[in-house]
């Protein structure tokens, strides 16, 4: 069965020629060209992906993503977006945003980032998933899951590993604190790996992708008949995580019910299975995560102040990306060295133009931006040496992106006299010189997508 996508866009072309595109890779996709149109077709089913623009004309996409998380938790939503909203885009993963692509869309870029998100909801379905001795899900390592991830040379990144090595040998409950992308979830596995429960379990729940009344079920487990619905015995969360670490990912995010629950299975150690009248004991070690202020929260009466202080037994600060400066090159290497594995390339290094940019960006997705934006890069590069041109602009200064375009005018000689007289020539000489990527065409020409689609329309020039 093919997986359902849904785009969401009021340009109407734009969103015809994504469904094309996307279906002709075999997927079912779906239009709607407003928010009031995408929440009908959402109510009636969930989709595996949501491809949304920021900006809507009856609302914008952060709202319409809450709506969507609250209706489809498990639906993976990737936000289109113009170099100037960025940041709207990056204040929207701490939202539950699986990611953001920029727009002119790079039909490269777009598949990765779909598979990317297709990955981690088939992750999330198997987690939420009935688990038992043969498919608990214990996190094994990869090079992004090990401790190399969270370490670097600068002060703030020793600080942190300081800490790291000083409560994982404990049973110290542990509060991470920090931006979306900043590695909070590497860190709690950096702890665990560390720890004297290293071979046990080590169960990752995403507490804001539980509904509200599958919370019990999915932490303490149900037996077969229970309630509707419940066809076979679950193991849950607290009980696969039996001996090792259950890491609850985005802590704030659970309701106040729930939090009533969690606290007690906290404090007495045991679970009781839903429909079940038998106790288990169950000796776990508690990794949470945030990137709320939830002592805020906590005077707000959103979040329970006992179990802030259960949870917050020793606290560690996610560094931002932009405080641990003298690791920018380190981990951009890193993340050169893995996007090469995934990606089946041997892309040897980066420009020192593009080092420049990279230690002067401020990083506002930290870590997992700059994952995204190498992986990206080097997906792009034909030769061994990662270049400026391939990076996102919205990572560019004003002043670089002035001198890129100048650049690509000297590098595109022929296509300078770009008027009415011979563009049909130059859009033809485009499309030849980036072997007929016909977003690339477009930069190259300073024209936008939907323009050169109508002039290769008007010229009838077939790819």
């Amino acid at each position: 069965m093919s997986q359902k996508i849904l785009v969401i866009d009021d340009d109407v072309p734009f969103c015809e020629m994504l469904k094309t595109f996307l279906g002709k890779r075999g997927y079912s996709v779906a239009n709607a060209f407003n928010s009031q149109e995408a929440q009908q077709l959402i109510d009636k089913e969930c989709f595996d992906i949501v491809l949304t623009d920021v900006r809507l004309p009856d609302s914008d996409g952060i709202e319409l993503l809450k709506y969507i998380k609250k209706a489809c938790p498990t639906t993976q939503v990737i936000l289109m977006t113009g170099y100037t909203e960025i940041k709207t885009a990056v204040n929207a993963m701490k939202l539950g945003a699986f990611d953001y692509v920029a727009k002119p869309i790079n039909p490269d870029e777009i598949i990765m980032t779909i598979n990317q998100a297709l990955e981690k909801r088939e992750a999330k379905t198997v987690q939420s998933s009935n688990y038992s001795s043969s498919n608990t899900q214990t996190k094994s390592s990869s090079p992004s899951d090990g401790d190399d991830y969270v370490k670097g040379s600068s002060n703030v990144s020793k600080q942190l590993n300081e800490y790291i090595e000083l409560v994982a040998p404990t049973n110290m409950s542990v509060l991470i604190i920090g931006d979306s992308g900043t590695g909070k979830e590497h860190i709690a596995h950096s702890i665990h790996l560390n720890s004297k429960r290293k071979d046990k379990p080590y169960i990752a729940v995403d507490c804001g992708a539980i509904p509200k009344d599958l919370a019990s079920s999915e932490f303490f487990g149900h037996i077969k008949g229970s309630f509707t619905g419940a066809v076979t015995d679950k193991v849950g969360h607290f009980e696969a995580a039996n001996g090792g670490t259950i890491f609850l990912d985005e802590v704030g995010n659970l309701s106040y019910e729930v939090q009533v629950q969690l606290l007690r299975a906290l404090q007495e150690r045991k679970v009781k299975p839903v429909g079940s009248s038998i106790e288990i004991d169950v000796d776990i070690r508690v990794i949470a995560a945030t990137n709320e202020d939830l002592p805020k929260a906590v005077q707000e009466g959103e979040f329970r102040e006992d179990l802030y202080h259960r949870l917050n037994e020793f606290g560690i600060v996610a560094p931002k990306l932009a405080d641990r400066g003298e690791d920018i090159l380190m981990f951009a290497n890193y993340f050169l060295k893995t996007s090469n594995t995934e990606l089946e390339k041997q892309v040897g290094k980066f420009s020192s133009e593009v080092e420049r940019v990279f230690l002067t960006y401020d990083w506002p997705g930290n870590l997992r931006e700059m994952k995204n934006i190498i992986k990206r890069s080097v997906l792009l590069t034909r030769g061994d040496v990662v270049e400026v041109q391939v990076l996102p602009q919205e990572i560019l200064s004003p002043r670089m992106q002035t001198t890129l375009k100048d650049r690509t005018v000297v590098d595109e000689e022929d296509l300078k006299l770009f008027s009415s007289k011979n563009e049909e020539q130059a859009i033809r000489t485009a499309l030849e010189k980036v072997k007929f990527n016909k977003t690339k065409a477009a930069q190259v020409l300073g024209i936008d997508r939907k323009t050169l689609y109508n002039k290769m329309k008007l010229y009838n020039i077939e790819l």
